[in-house]
C-alpha cells in the first residue's frame, strides 16, 4: 500500500502480542515526507491540482501560488468509540442557512489524507463506520451531505486495519472489501525470540541509540519503497499473467472479480519492489495468499488461508494446462 495506494487497504490479523500495532506504527518512519500546503486541514499537495480541496484550488487561482511546507508522513489512530460525525466530519447547518457558507468541521478522514489511516480492533468497530472507511480508501474523497447541503475534501490515506480473531470475526462483505490481508503468527524458534527481546531490551534502554542504529537499514527500505513507487507506473502485466490471475481466481473459487483486480496490483506492485519491468510468475505466486486468504470461500469455524498445493498446481500447468496458449492465439 505504500508503494500502490490502489490496493486498497490492508488488515492485519493475529494474535494478541505479535506487534501489529508496532508494525504500522513503524511503517510511518519508512515513507518519504509529504509536501503540504500551509494551514490547509487537508494537507493537499501543493503540485498536484487533481487531488487538492476546493479551497486549494480558488487560492491557486487568484495567486498563482501557494506557501508550502514539510510534514511527516502521519498515523492517524481511529478509536473504537468513534461515531459517524467524527469520522467523516460536521456541516456547520446554522451558518449555511443563515449566510449560505459551507462550514466544515474535519473529522479523521480529513486528518489522514496522504498519510496513514490505522483502525485497531477493526473487527469491534460498527459495521457501518467500517464500510464508510472502506468507501473513502476506494474512492479517494469524503463526501459529507446533511440537509441538503453537501462538502467533498480528499481523503487519499492508507488504510490498515488490526484485529484478534479470537475477539469476533469481521462479516464477509467487509473482509472482501481490503485489498490485502496478512495472517501474523508467534515466533516458535527460540533464537528468534531471543533476539526479539533482546532487541526490545536495547530500545527500552536507550530509544535514540537504537534508532540510531538501525538508521541505515531504515533508510535502505525507505529508499527502496520511493524507487518502487516510480517504477509502478512502467510495470507491464502480459496477458499471459492476466490469463493466469484469472484461472487462479476461478480455481479458489472466490466470489465476484475484486480479487482478481488486487491480485493484478498486487503483482505489478511485487514487480517494482523488486526492481522489474514486468509481471512474472513469481510476482503473482508471492502476492496470490495476501489478496485470496480472506476471500475463500470458508465452512464455519475453519480458518482463513489459501490451499498452497492447489496454487502450486495451478502455476504449475497441471490445471487446465493449454488455457493460456489457447486464448492467446485466438
Amino acid at each position: 500500500n505504500a508503494i500502490n495506494p490502489k490496493l486498497a487497504g490492508v488488515l492485519i490479523r493475529g494474535e494478541k502480542g505479535t506487534a501489529k500495532s508496532t508494525a504500522v506504527r513503524a511503517l510511518a518512519a519508512l515513507l518519504p515526507d509529504n509536501q503540504v500546503v500551509f494551514d490547509c486541514p487537508f494537507g493537499c499537495n501543493p503540485d498536484d491540482v487533481t487531488t487538492m480541496c476546493s479551497s486549494c484550488r480558488e487560492q491557486l487561482q487568484s495567486s498563482k501560488e501557494l506557501n508550502r511546507t514539510i510534514r511527516k508522513m502521519r498515523v492517524v489512530e481511529l478509536p473504537v468509540s468513534a461515531t459517524e460525525d467524527r469520522v467523516v466530519g460536521t456541516l456547520d447547518m446554522e451558518e449555511a442557512i443563515k449566510k449560505g457558507e459551507k462550514r466544515f468541521e474535519p473529522g479523521v478522514l480529513a486528518e489522514a489524507n496522504r498519510g496513514i489511516l490505522y483502525v485497531d480492533e477493526v473487527n469491534l468497530l460498527d459495521d457501518h463506520i467500517v464500510d464508510v472507511l472502506l468507501d473513502s480508501a476506494a474512492m479517494g474523497v469524503n463526501t459529507v451531505e446533511r440537509e441538503g447541503v453537501s462538502f467533498t475534501h480528499p481523503a487519499n490515506f492508507m488504510l490498515v486495519g488490526t484485529m484478534n480473531p479470537e475477539e469476533g470475526e469481521l462479516r464477509p462483505q467487509l473482509l472482501d472489501r481490503f485489498g490485502l490481508c496478512v495472517q501474523i503468527e508467534g515466533i516458535l524458534d527460540p533464537d528468534q525470540r531471543v533476539d526479539v527481546i533482546r532487541r526490545r531490551v536495547a530500545f527500552e534502554e536507550d530509544p535514540t541509540g537504537f534508532c540510531v542504529e538501525w538508521e541505515p537499514e531504515q533508510k535502505k527500505l525507505r529508499q527502496k519503497v520511493i524507487t518502487a513507487k516510480k517504477a509502478l507506473p512502467k510495470v507491464r502485466v502480459p496477458d499471459k499473467m492476466l490469463y493466469l490471475i484469472a484461472e487462479i481466481a476461478v480455481e479458489m473459487g472466490v466470489d465476484g472479480h475484486r480479487a482478481d483486480l488486487i491480485m493484478m496490483k498486487a503483482a505489478k506492485t511485487m514487480a517494482a519492489l523488486q526492481g522489474r519491468e514486468e509481471v512474472s510468475e513469481e510476482d503473482i505466486r508471492a502476492t496470490a495468499d495476501l489478496a485470496l486468504m480472506h476471500r475463500m470461500r470458508r465452512k464455519p469455524f475453519q480458518d482463513l488461508g489459501l490451499d498452497e498445493q492447489k496454487l502450486e498446481d495451478i502455476m504449475g500447468g497441471h490445471s487446465h494446462p493449454h488455457i493460456h496458449e489457447h486464448k492467446l492465439k485466438q
